[in-house]
């Protein structure tokens, strides 16, 4: 654990890479990999991770997102996209792959499933879009406390135009939604502003309360 946290000491919202390096492909794999196995509400997984390394698709998302840098000095840009909506096609295809993994099913089973089959399909289409996009941001972290344990940096972005990145990447013809950034890549040492300051987070007594 106290290696861990080194890590996440070492890690920054990197703000300048270095466009020469590229990760690794079993770096990157373990990175998206953390992703996957994370946890979300009732094992939905309601999004998916676009791995973006093509330069020019790369170009065209960096000016859809205030011109930052490190979507083209990186080497792989990873999109998060949430559902658009639950549907019962979605929510049945989950299902069934607990089915098929765990062989078999029970009543209890079931009865979940059928609850929510009958409440999240109700719902408006932006509220469970939303809470998806919830969902995406725990994907988020394991992804940036992967990246972290492999010592390469990254930087979550919300600035950018969401429908404009929908568009690039045809995610509304999938009934995706992007929702976050994640450039993945290597610092760029001494060429950084933010690389030498110090991390500024607030005191545990400030942050921390305890209910014993």
């Amino acid at each position: 654990m106290s290696q861990l946290l080194e890590q996440l000491q070492w890690r920054y919202a990197t703000k300048k890479m270095d466009a020469s390096k590229t990760v690794p492909q079993d770096k990157l794999d373990r990175i998206v990999e953390a992703a996957r196995l994370a946890p979300s509400s009732s094992g939905l997984q309601p999004y998916e991770i676009i791995v973006v390394s093509n330069p020019d698709v790369r170009a065209r998302i960096r000016a859809a997102a205030n011109d930052q840098s490190q979507i083209t000095d990186g080497s792989h840009l990873l999109v998060f996209a949430a559902w658009d909506n639950y549907t019962p096609e979605r929510i049945n295809h989950m299902f069934e792959l607990h089915v098929n993994a765990r062989g078999g099913t029970n009543e209890g089973w079931e009865n979940y499933r059928n609850m929510l089959l009958k409440n999240y399909p109700a719902r408006e289409a932006h509220v469970n879009f939303e809470h998806a996009a919830r969902q995406a941001y725990i994907g988020l972290a394991a992804s940036l406390i992967a990246a972290a344990s492999e010592h390469v940096d990254s930087t979550p972005m919300e600035g950018f135009q969401p429908a404009a990145v929908d568009e690039i990447l045809n995610l509304s013809a999938r009934g995706l939604r992007s929702v976050a950034l994640l450039p993945l890549g290597y610092r760029l040492s001494g060429q950084d502003w933010l690389e030498p300051l110090v991390k500024v987070r607030r005191p545990r007594n400030e942050f921390v309360t305890e209910v014993k």
